[in-house]
This record gives structure tokens, C-alpha cells and sequence, in this order.
């Protein structure tokens, strides 16, 4: 949806709000960006809202700095372009309602951005009980006994739990209501807009949530969260493990040195190329990059490139494993077998392992170099040439 659409109507608009910082969850970015079985967990929240039938438009109320975080969630997903929120939470629901007032919308649902899972039913309940009712929220009763402690944490007494629930979003409101109460609570310090509900005497109903439909607030929630999208998405528990594989050939020419898995091995011949002609670390490229479908070294590397000529092949590896932690990803193991008569791989092979795990980041027993021969059949038997073939294991 583009922001030309917010100049007609919309019978009901919903506030995704994404400005907090999240510090109880931790990390370098704010939570609502921090991925969930590889997808940022605010485009999860939108996605939810902008898939449901009953909803119009969707916008996304943000912190002025997240700009650019925002754009990398929400990729080519179709949204108006998000507002920006306040120093607080009122302030930021305030913001958004005060944006889209020119839609008229009947309705406005406010969700946090930290909540992934709400479920098309939580929604429709709220929405349902918007039509006789000012204020609706999705809510949980409380069935765990409540105890109030001192300072020192101490029990001092049991809560009576009848009648106590544990609000959640979307919390629904008629659009004119809840306008006018945040501007009569203007200056006072409430929680969500429910609070800001009853404190402008408007009626709030209570429907049934689901206990899916939790806030991620702490690293344990993000543990959850990730546990709870893989099973519903079928991916393994444990991660989704990719397999790719990678091949490569240069022939030989005048030179007496050849660079082999990142190691200088002295030779009778050199090793002909755009780059330093590294077999080794060409195939462990390719086999990274085949592990997230992102093509070929040619791809981001064209040979036609003069930008490339001779540099070293640890360049489009580095490359290659920086675009898996993109991902969120590792690298579980990698294998490379070199195909030639000579030079003798034996003597160099411990240095080679030590030489991609340190390019890798990872530890040298998570990297197998082979060597065999071709018993003097096909080029490389004739001596023409050096082949890599190279598995790489990682989970995403």
C-alpha cells in the first residue's frame, strides 16, 4: 500500500507500534528488528494485519533512527510510509492517530510491534466487539496465584486473581473516541491506550486473546518466538541446515608459485586467472554462496571486472561468509578436495585448514582438505591444470 492510498477512506486502519528500544531483550538493534527463523519480527507483526481481510491500511509508527532498519525489514513489502513516534508510548499512539485522521477511519487497532503471533481470530474478536463498544482489547484471565513482595523480595500477602486479566494487542477503539481521549490525557503518564480509554470515561470490552499472542520482551521470548515460527513453518528445531556444493579449474602457466587454499605453494608452474587462480578457495566460495541460493562467484565478482584482476580469492570468500551472518547464519563445516598430479597437497594441508578456518571465523576442525589424483587421466592427469570440488555446511 502506498501513502497515495491514505487519501480515501478506510473503514478500519491498524497502528503498529515499533519506537521502543527494547533494552530487556539486548543486541545491537532494537528488538522489533532482531529476526525470528530468518525474518525481522516487525515484518512478521505487519504482515499479520496487512493479510487480514477486515483491514484497510497498515502503518507503522517508528523511532526517527530506524529508518533504514525499517527498510531492510520490511523489503518488498507494499506500505505507506511509517510515522514517526514520541518519546513515549502515548506519544507515539497519539502521533499515529493525529496521521491518519484524514482517512476517517471508523476504526483503529493498536498492536505492539513485538507481538508476531496474533492470530486472525484475536483480531476479528476485537474488531467484532468495536460495533456495540467504543473500546476493545484482547486479554488473557490470570490463573497463577499472585503474591505481593517487599523490597527484599519478600512475600508479604496473596492477590485475589478473580477478575484480573493480562491485557494484550490489538487493543480496538471507534477512531473519534480514542482521538479525543489521548487529547484529554494529554500531560498525564498512562501505560497503553486502553488506560487512555477508561481514563476519557469511554466503555473498554474485553475479548479473548490467546496465549500465543505473547509480547516479546526478553531474550527467553526471542528463544520462544524462534522455537514457536520454526514449528509452525516446519523448518527444523535446530535451524534450517543447507548443503551447497562448489567446483572450480584453472589451468596451468608459466610461474613457480600457486596459491591453494589462501597458502603459497611453491610449483613449477603458475596458475592462470582473472584473481590469484586459487582453485581451492573459488569452490569454497561457490559452495557458501550455493548454500543461500545467491548464484555463483561470477555473480558478484564478474571476471569482466578489471576492478578484481589479481586480488586475493580470501576477498570473495570473506564475502561469501559475511552474506550467511547476514542470514543469522553459521558455518557448520566445509570440505575441499584438489584435484592434481603436483604439486604434493600433503605437506601444505594443515596449513590450508588453518588458513580458511581463520578466513571463515571458524575452528580448523570444522574444515576437511583433501587431495587426490586423477591417475594421469583427463587434464589434470596430463598435468594441464588444477580441479577443487568443496562442500559447505551451514545452518541458517
Amino acid at each position: 500500500m502506498q501513502e497515495g492510498l491514505g487519501e480515501r477512506m478506510a473503514k478500519t486502519v491498524a497502528l503498529v507500534l515499533a519506537g521502543g528500544r527494547g533494552s530487556r531483550v539486548g543486541g545491537d538493534i532494537p528488538k522489533q528488528y532482531r529476526n525470528i527463523a530468518g525474518i525481522p519480527m516487525i515484518r512478521r507483526t505487519l504482515a499479520r494485519f496487512s493479510q487480514h481481510p477486515q483491514v484497510d491500511v497498515v502503518r507503522a509508527v517508528i523511532h526517527p533512527d530506524d529508518q533504514a532498519l525499517y527498510r531492510d525489514a520490511i523489503g518488498t513489502m507494499d506500505l505507506p510510509t511509517p510515522i514517526f513516534g514520541g518519546e513515549t508510548r502515548q506519544e507515539s499512539g497519539y502521533n499515529g492517530l493525529k496521521k491518519i485522521e484524514k482517512l476517517a477511519p471508523d476504526f483503529v487497532l493498536i498492536q505492539d510491534a513485538a507481538r508476531p503471533f496474533t492470530g486472525f481470530e484475536t483480531i476479528d474478536r476485537v474488531l467484532q466487539a468495536l460495533e456495540t463498544s467504543p473500546a476493545a482489547l484482547a486479554a488473557m484471565p490470570v490463573t497463577d496465584t499472585l503474591k505481593r513482595a517487599d523490597g527484599q523480595n519478600r512475600v508479604t500477602g496473596t492477590v485475589d486473581r478473580s477478575g484480573l486479566w493480562r491485557a494484550q494487542t490489538p487493543q480496538g477503539f471507534q477512531f473519534g473516541q480514542i482521538l479525543a481521549a489521548h487529547e484529554a490525557c494529554k500531560g498525564r503518564e498512562l501505560t497503553d491506550d486502553a488506560a487512555i480509554a477508561e481514563a476519557g470515561g469511554l466503555d473498554v470490552t474485553m475479548v479473548e486473546g490467546d496465549e500465543e499472542n505473547f509480547k516479546v520482551t526478553t531474550e527467553a521470548d526471542l528463544t520462544r518466538a524462534e522455537r514457536m515460527a520454526r514449528q509452525q513453518e516446519g523448518l527444523p528445531p535446530g535451524g534450517d541446515i543447507r548443503v551447497g556444493t562448489g567446483f572450480d579449474v584453472h589451468r596451468f602457466e608459466a610461474g613457480d608459485t600457486v596459491t591453494l587454499c589462501g597458502v603459497h605453494v611453491p610449483h613449477t608452474h603458475g596458475l592462470r586467472g582473472h584473481s590469484d587462480a586459487d582453485v581451492g578457495l573459488h569452490a569454497l566460495t561457490d559452495a557458501i554462496l550455493g548454500t543461500l541460493a545467491a548464484g555463483d562467484i561470477g555473480d558478484h565478482f564478474p571476471p569482466s571486472d578489471p576492478q578484481w584482476r589479481n586480488v586475493e580469492s580470501s576477498v570473495f570468500l570473506n564475502h561469501a561468509v559475511d552474506l550467511v551472518g547476514a542470514r543469522g547464519g553459521a558455518i557448520l563445516h566445509l570440505d575441499v578436495t584438489l584435484i592434481c598430479e603436483s604439486p604434493k597437497i600433503g605437506p601444505h594441508r594443515d596449513a590450508m585448514r588453518d588458513r580458511v578456518a581463520e578466513l571463515c571465523g571458524i575452528d580448523p576442525s570444522r574444515v576437511s582438505v583433501k587431495a587426490t589424483t586423477t591417475e594421469q587421466l583427463g587434464f589434470t592427469g596430463r598435468g594441464e591444470g588444477i580441479a577443487a570440488q568443496a562442500t559447505a555446511t551451514v545452518r541458517l
